[in-house]
């Protein structure tokens, strides 16, 4: 580029103006603006949809489920429980800090690994820092199977007779 004493003299044609310059800045930078608010205003309208898990879900038929017995279901995080008095379904989830348990059948608890809470097997406090037994659900019979329900909680001594 060559100096030039007349600020009114013409570039040559292969060389950029500074007004030409500023004004394609300019026009990609609200070419960019222009094309994120669009981006950002189609992101807004699709849907945001959270999938969980069903709340309710068919646990097995009765007979299948011998007496004496704690069925544990980790895709769930539930146990169901077939007692003297009938079945019942509880959350694995420990009560102290919602970390997952473990049942022990050779000791006949539940534990705890994070804290050291125990539960008996039918979800009452034996040790530790849980500070209330283990949640019941609702459980009902439908169709020959059994219907656990989790948004449905119910008290510690609930129990469905079949």
């Amino acid at each position: 580029m060559s100096l030039v004493d007349d600020l009114r003299a013409k570039t040559p044609p292969h060389e950029l103006g500074r007004r030409e310059a500023l004004g394609k800045i300019t026009g990609l930078a609200l070419s960019v603006a222009g094309i994120g608010t669009i981006f950002t205003t189609l992101k807004f309208m699709r849907p945001n949809v959270l999938f969980e898990p069903p709340t309710r879900f068919r646990v097995g038929r009765p007979e299948e489920i011998p007496l004496g017995t704690l069925a544990v279901l980790p895709e769930q995080r539930l146990y169901l429980g077939h007692a003297q008095e009938g079945f019942f379904a509880m959350t694995a989830v420990c009560t102290h800090l919602g970390c997952m348990t473990r049942y022990l059948p050779e000791e006949g608890t539940i534990a705890c690994p994070c804290h050291g809470s125990r539960f008996d097997r039918g979800g009452r406090v034996i040790g530790g820092p849980a500070p209330r037994p283990l949640n019941r659900f609702y459980l009902a019979l439908a169709d020959g199977e059994l219907l656990v329900d989790i948004r449905q909680p119910v008290g510690d001594d609930f129990v469905l007779r079949a």
